[in-house]
């Protein structure tokens, strides 16, 4: 819209401290003339000035006025219309109730009625839900107003719940701020919020976690009592307990493996609340093992002898007792014990008073010779049978009269030398050949990807160094995950009631160590196979985990079965089942999903079962789902913005809009101002001189000739 002004205007030919100066000389020259005090007839003294004084005045005016240049300037403008800023909060706290369709109404109609208004342009920001970070609705209402000329800024119109988490302390805003808030104010919520919870769990021992009920909004008086607490823990049966609300209140959790334990906590719901959606809370405490106990006896020594010393030394999360018998009981050369030894070999209290202490028993190509006893042996059995875990790594000494095979340690082997006349000769392969996993070991997670292992599914050796010395068995138990020479079993891995023990048929692993022949991954399997038998849930070769991350559900079930995985069924927090078809991966086969709903998600192939906790994915915006206006009231109180309440009804009560001057109030009952702001541009300037040269110059000459006639008349 075009408007055209007109005003006075002066452009001086000369500075203006000259006209000034100018100005106060022709003052003092004229003040005697104008000054001058005259006595009337009757005596009396009278102001009155010399003859043509006040023509002179008119002249020095005159020429004053002359050198200012007044003009009479049209200027023709462009008015610029104001921009409205109406910020829409998506963030999810919105879709609480019927917050979305409210506030989606109301947008309708702030919109209808800014488009009413004259010189006025509506300009709809999206605050789109931000994450873990909560509603950033400051943040977008600063990125629109970067695009926006504070001059033409009349208002921010806001249509969001209150909740705002990126308000800074001192915000800074000319314009109104008017607040929308859909509902009604004094709404209540009740909340569970976790003070402390665990990451870590020792196995064996307790944990403890710390929450508070809360009430938020409660009137004075309601806001305590007791609220029922009902604790799940991994989707088993429900635990109540009756906590006070607003109080802390704490809960011992077992931990009873290793792995992920799931802890499901859901507070009662109050009468009245605004939703139940932060009523729930989820903690996953992964379960540890304290400082795993080792026993390693080491028998004849032999090149590879400290290979698992060095290995089980190198874990700080191992506590080793080693020992290595030097002379057999049987060999006699008159060396006092006390030099052979810096402490007896305590058989009875390692092997009978503190042998379940330990987690784990390696023997090292440990000959029997009569220095454990049968009833020693049998008490390792029934150690491994009740959980323990045994680890043998074998020479010519396991082929041998001496074999521990031939014991009752024997009974929980997975394989026994060949007996008979010359069985040791036949067992013992001493033949260059390259370890090779077979087809079940590459499903197995302890040679599973093992690098430089042998193509399983074709021809083609390993890449890893030879060995020179194996044993002949036969397996009668377990699983075998490599072979030796004519596909001689070399390395099984067996569970034996509720324990595990581990047989690796040669001692030349060390030559891996020393890089012997291009060497091998030594170190990590030997690591792998201590933690398998240690029962490292990474390790299990038969368990389904499920696991959670950035909004989605990977089920990952092991197995060393080769037949097509069975489907996976997954059930949501809510109860709804889903079964989804798992994508085989060697010993792995793996289904993904979308898993944003929060709470404790439950994964089973038919045989087993696994628990996954999903967070809520913006725990800042379901922290508090009340329509509040505390966090932004300051804000429209300081610019001198509204705050008013949709109301319950079908159609929101969206106030009316007006324009308001500058320094008026910007709202009042039933509505809410946008300042008027009369932004322009200046479309073209017209200069008209009101005294010309051509007119100044005769009209000083002729007042100054009437000055000088009435002086002479």
């Amino acid at each position: 819209m075009n408007q055209v002004l007109a005003g006075i205007d002066f452009a001086p030919v000369v500075p203006v401290w000259l006209i000034a100066t100018l100005a106060v000389v022709a003052l003092a020259a004229l003040a005697p003339a104008l000054l001058r005090i005259a006595v009337t007839a009757d005596g009396k003294r009278r102001l009155a000035p010399a003859a043509g004084a006040l023509l002179r005045l008119a002249a020095f005016a005159a020429l004053l006025l002359a050198l200012a240049n007044p003009r009479l300037v049209e200027e023709t403008r462009e008015t610029r219309p104001d921009i409205a800023l109406l910020l829409v909060d998506r963030s999810d706290s919105t879709g609480v109730g019927g917050r979305a369709a409210q506030i989606e109404a109301a947008r309708q109609q702030v919109e209808s009625r800014a488009g009413r208004l004259a010189e006025t342009e509506l300009r709809v920001v999206e605050v789109a839900e931000g994450g873990n970070q909560g509603t950033r609705l400051w943040t977008a209402m600063e990125r629109a107003l970067a695009e926006i000329p504070r001059a033409r800024l009349s208002g921010v119109i806001a249509l969001t719940d209150g909740q705002v988490h990126d308000l800074p302390a001192a915000p800074g805003l000319e314009a109104p701020f008017h607040l929308l808030l859909p509902g009604r104010a004094g709404e209540v919520d009740r909340r569970i919020r976790v003070v402390e919870a665990p990451g870590f769990g020792i196995v064996g021992r307790q944990v403890e976690l710390r929450v508070v009920v809360e009430d938020l909004g409660a009137p004075a008086g309601e806001g305590s009592g007791a609220a029922r607490l009902s604790i799940r823990r991994d989707g088993g049966a429900a635990r109540v307990e009756s906590v006070p609300v607003g109080r802390e209140h704490r809960i011992a959790v077992n931990i009873e493996r290793g792995g992920p334990t799931v802890v499901e906590l859901t507070a009662e719901a109050r009468p009245g609340e605004v939703s139940e959606l932060n009523n729930r809370a989820v903690v996953s405490i992964n379960g540890v093992r304290d400082r795993l106990r080792v026993l390693l006896v080491s028998g004849e020594p032999h090149a590879g002898q400290r290979t698992w010393r060095r290995l089980l030394k190198a874990d700080p999360n191992v506590d080793l007792v080693h020992f290595t018998i030097l002379r057999p009981p049987e060999k006699d050369d008159l060396t006092p014990l006390h030099e052979l030894a810096l402490i007896a070999f305590p058989v009875r209290e390692l092997f009978q008073v503190k042998l379940r202490e330990f987690d784990l028993i390696v023997f090292d190509r440990f000959a029997n010779r009569g220095l454990l006893p049968p009833v020693y042996l049998r008490n390792i059995a029934d150690y491994v049978r009740g959980g323990g875990a045994l680890l043998l790594s074998v020479g010519p000494e396991f082929a041998g009269p001496t074999s521990l095979a031939a014991t009752p340690l024997g009974q929980v082997l997975p394989a026994r030398p060949p007996t008979g006349p010359g069985a040791a000769q036949a067992a013992l392969l001493e033949q260059a050949f390259r370890p090779r996993v077979t087809a079940l070991g590459a499903r197995h997670p302890v040679t599973e990807d093992l690098p430089g292992a042998n193509p399983v599914d074709g021809p083609g050796e390993a890449s890893w160094g030879r060995w020179y010395r194996a044993l002949r068995a036969d397996a009668r138990a377990g699983s075998t995950v490599m072979e030796g020479p004519d596909g001689a079993p070399l390395m099984l891995l067996d569970r034996v009631g509720e324990g595990r023990v581990a047989l690796v048929l040669s001692d030349h692993i060390w030559l891996w160590s020393r890089g012997h022949d291009g060497g091998g991954p030594q170190a990590e399997l030997l690591r792998r196979i201590a933690h398998w038998t240690m029962k490292e849930p990474e390790l299990e070769e038969e368990d389904l985990i499920a696991r959670i991350e950035h909004g989605r559900m990977t089920v990952v079930r092991r197995s060393l079965e080769a037949s097509p995985p069975p489907e996976i069924t997954v059930t949501a927090p809510d109860g709804m089942a889903s079964r989804h078809q798992a994508e085989a991966r060697g010993g792995r086969a793996v289904a993904e999903l979308p898993a944003t709903q929060p709470g404790v998600w439950q994964a089973t192939d038919g045989r087993r079962t696994a628990y996954a906790a999903a967070e809520a994915g913006n725990p800042l915006e379901i922290a508090d789902l009340r329509a509040d206006a505390a966090a932004l009231r300051p804000l429209a109180g300081a610019t001198g913005g509204a705050v008013r309440w949709l109301g319950t009804g079908e159609a929101p009560e969206v106030p009316e809009l007006r324009r308001v001057a500058a320094g008026r109030d910007t709202y009042g009952p039933g509505w809410i101002g946008l300042r008027r702001n009369e932004d322009h541009t200046v479309t073209g300037i017209t200069a008209l001189p009101l005294l010309p040269p051509w007119l100044a110059l005769p009209l000083v000459l002729g007042l100054a000739l009437l000055a000088w006639r009435r002086e002479g008349a």
